[in-house]
C-alpha cells in the first residue's frame, strides 16, 4: 500500500511542534529570568542601603599611632580620610601613606587609639574626614527644615547674606560635606548642610526610595524657601555625587530659582543612564539587563514593582539633553579616575555650554575624595570661582524675588 504523505509527516509535525514548544518555553524562561534580574537591579537603584565594608585592618601599631589596611585603589590614595569601623571607635581619622606592600597600605592614624581600644577588622574607607561639624571648630546651630516628609535635620554655619546650601550623595549623609564649610566660610557665605528624604537623617518618605533627584530636589527647595526667609539675597547650590544630580534638578524646577546665582558639582551624576550602564558592566551584569531596569523604573508600572515612589523621568534627569536649558554658571569637579561614576559626562557638559560651566579635572582622585587628594587646589578652584561669580553676577533684585512670594507662601506652608 501506498504511504500517504500525510501519514509520513504526522511524526515529524509533532516532533517540531514539541521542539517549538521546547524552544519556546525555553525562550520564556529565559526572558522571565531577565525580567525578573532587571526589575531586581532596578529596586536596588532605588533602595536606599548601607555600604558594605571595603577593606580590612591587618594591624594596628599603638606605639607608632599607625593602621594598615588591605591595599585598594581608594586605601592607597595620598591625602587625609577617614575609615568607619565598629567596634569601641566607629570612626577614625586617616593620614599619610606611609608604606604599602602588594597587599597592604599602611596608613599614619590621626584620631588616638589606646590598649583598650578593640576594632573589629571589617571597615569602610571614606572621604568624609570630618564626621561632625563639632571638627570644624566653626560655629554653627542644629537646624530643622520644614519639607513635605518632616522636619529634616540640617547644619548652619552663620554668614553673609549669600548662602551655600550642600547636598551629600547617594548612599551617605549630609557629614559627607562638611569639607565645604571652611571654604564657604572663608568666602563669608552661610552654609546650610542638608539632608533629604530617605537619606538616614531625614525622614522617610511613603515609598523609602530613591527618587534619584526627581524627587529629593523638593527638599532643597525647601531648604532654599529656609535660606529666603532667614536673609539669603542668593544662594550658590552645591552637589555632591547623586547630590548633583538632585541640586541641578532644583535648578531647573525650583519656584525659588531665582535666588540662584550658580553651582558648585563635585563628582556629579549629569546622565544616570551612563551611570547606570557603567555600574552594571562594574558589576558584571549584562547589558541588556541594565538598559531593561531603567526602561522599568521609566514606567509607573514598573516603578511600582521596583518600589519607587513614581516612574524616574531619566530624560529630564540627563543634563547632556537638556545643556540649551542652563542658565546659571557651574562649576564642576570631577576625577577623570572616578570609578564610580564616569567623567565623561561632566566633560561633555563642559564641551556643551563652556559660556557657563567651567570644568575642573583630576586625575588619580577617585570618586569624591578630590578634597582629599589636593585640598589646596580643591579649595583653590572654589573660591577662584566663587569670586569671579560675584564680580560677574549682580545681587539679585527683591522685586524678582518677590513675585513668588505666593508660591514661597504655599511651599511653606506645606513643608511646615
Amino acid at each position: 500500500m501506498k504511504t500517504s504523505r500525510r501519514a509520513v509527516s504526522l511524526p515529524f509535525v509533532t516532533a517540531i511542534r514539541v521542539t517549538m514548544g521546547i524552544v519556546g518555553g525555553a525562550t520564556l524562561l529565559a526572558a522571565s529570568a531577565i525580567g525578573a534580574a532587571s526589575l531586581l537591579m532596578a529596586k536596588r537603584v532605588v533602595t536606599p542601603s548601607k555600604r558594605e565594608p571595603d577593606t580590612r585592618i591587618d594591624a594596628l601599631d599603638l606605639r607608632a599611632q599607625t593602621i594598615t589596611l588591605s591595599r585598594t585603589p581608594d586605601t592607597e590614595l595620598p591625602g587625609r580620610y577617614g575609615l568607619h569601623v565598629s567596634g569601641t571607635q566607629d570612626y577614625l581619622k586617616l593620614g599619610a601613606v606611609l608604606s604599602t606592600t602588594d597587599d597592604t597600605v599602611t596608613r599614619k592614624l590621626l584620631t588616638q587609639v589606646d590598649a583598650t581600644s578593640r576594632l573589629d577588622r571589617e571597615a569602610i574607607f571614606s572621604g568624609w574626614y570630618y564626621d561632625s561639624p563639632d571638627d570644624l571648630r566653626l560655629d554653627y546651630t542644629p537646624e530643622l527644615i520644614g519639607t513635605a516628609v518632616g522636619p529634616s535635620p540640617a547644619w548652619l554655619f552663620p554668614g553673609g547674606d549669600t548662602w551655600a546650601i550642600v547636598v551629600h550623595g547617594r548612599g551617605t549623609t549630609r557629614a559627607e560635606t562638611l569639607r565645604a564649610a571652611p571654604v564657604f566660610d572663608a568666602l563669608g557665605y552661610t552654609t546650610l548642610i542638608v539632608s533629604y528624604r530617605n537619606d538616614g537623617d531625614a525622614p522617610r518618605s511613603a515609598s523609602g526610595t530613591y527618587g534619584l533627584g526627581s524627587t529629593e530636589w523638593r527638599d532643597v527647595d525647601a531648604a532654599m524657601a529656609y535660606a529666603r526667609r532667614n536673609g539669603a539675597k542668593r544662594i550658590v547650590l552645591m552637589g555632591w555625587s547623586m547630590g548633583g544630580a538632585i541640586v541641578m534638578q532644583a535648578m531647573l524646577q525650583s519656584p525659588h530659582a531665582a535666588l540662584i546665582a550658580g553651582v558648585i558639582l563635585d563628582s556629579p551624576v549629569v546622565n544616570w543612564r551612563d551611570v547606570l550602564a557603567y555600574q552594571a558592566e562594574l558589576n558584571r551584569v549584562p547589558a541588556a539587563i541594565g538598559t531593561l531596569a531603567v526602561a522599568a523604573l521609566e514606567t509607573p508600572l514598573g516603578a511600582k514593582v521596583a518600589g519607587a515612589e513614581g516612574k524616574i523621568p531619566f530624560n529630564d534627569m540627563n543634563m547632556l539633553q537638556r545643556a540649551d536649558a542652563l542658565r546659571l554658571p557651574m562649576l564642576i569637579l570631577h576625577s577623570d579616575d572616578d570609578g564610580f561614576v564616569p567623567s565623561d559626562a561632566s566633560r561633555a557638559l563642559a564641551a556643551a555650554r563652556p559660556d557657563l560651566v567651567t570644568l575642573e579635572s583630576f586625575t588619580v582622585a577617585r570618586h569624591t575624595k578630590l578634597w582629599n587628594y589636593d585640598e589646596t587646589r580643591w579649595t583653590n578652584a572654589i573660591t577662584a570661582w566663587a569670586l569671579a561669580l560675584q564680580n560677574a553676577s549682580p545681587m539679585v533684585p527683591l522685586d524678582v524675588v518677590a513675585r513668588d512670594d505666593e508660591e514661597d507662601r504655599v511651599t511653606a506652608e506645606e513643608s511646615d
